[in-house]
């Protein structure tokens, strides 16, 4: 008896997937989209030790929905996080494409930091946790802060010596400051010293 022929044999299309099996991914997906919308909400509003079944009614899903999709909290928090850093990274790039002058999209770099920093607590909460970003997140910050710095460099706007290692450890500092008792109140200011001193309006050589 002749085995039967499948359709990647014979070149026939394969069935598309029955409609009830399109309309449950769609749901999930519908459902995960909820879940990481009310947690990111929730994690900002009241940091990572939140109950998960805050967020799992103000996204409208059972609990067993939530931990089919995130087995647990620590899943949710880094899916929400690389969600949000994604979509941050994004408008700071839009932000500096559409700022003409260098020192602006960069001191507009600093300022869009330490504001979601300031008003996120779980990114406070996962910093104090795991001692700062990920290495990914690190590093795509220190290509788009060197596209910055380069700006600053060509216009003759940075002070001679500043380099991109500078100014991303700048920012991390001035994060840190963010999560000190007080910090959501002085960083502006300090902010506006520090930039101050990569400006090339001081031409005193940097400590090597």
């Amino acid at each position: 008896m002749s085995e039967p022929r499948t359709a990647a044999a014979t070149g026939a299309p394969a069935a598309a997937a029955p409609p009830a099996t399109r309309g449950r991914r769609a749901d999930a997906e519908r459902n995960r989209a909820a879940i990481i919308a009310a947690a990111t909400a929730v994690f900002a509003e009241r940091g990572g030790e939140v109950d998960v079944r805050e967020i799992a009614r103000r996204s409208g899903v059972g609990m067993g929905t939530l931990y089919r999709h995130f087995p647990s909290k620590e899943d949710l928090l880094r899916s929400s996080l690389e969600q949000e850093f994604t979509a941050w990274l994004t408008e700071a790039h839009e932000r500096a494409a559409a700022t003409e002058d260098p020192w602006q999209a960069l001191s507009g770099f600093f300022e869009q930091v330490l504001t979601t920093q300031a008003h996120n607590r779980a990114l406070m909460d996962s910093y104090v946790r795991t001692g700062g970003p990920t290495q990914e997140c690190v590093q795509e910050c220190r290509a788009f802060i060197d596209v910055l710095r380069e700006r600053c460099e060509r216009a003759g706007l940075l002070r001679d010596g500043v380099g991109t290692e500078d100014l991303l450890s700048l920012s991390a500092s001035l994060c840190q400051v963010v999560q000190t008792p007080g910090g959501q109140h002085r960083w502006r200011r300090l902010m506006t010293i520090s930039l101050d001193g990569l400006s090339s309006r001081h031409p005193e050589p940097l400590p090597s």
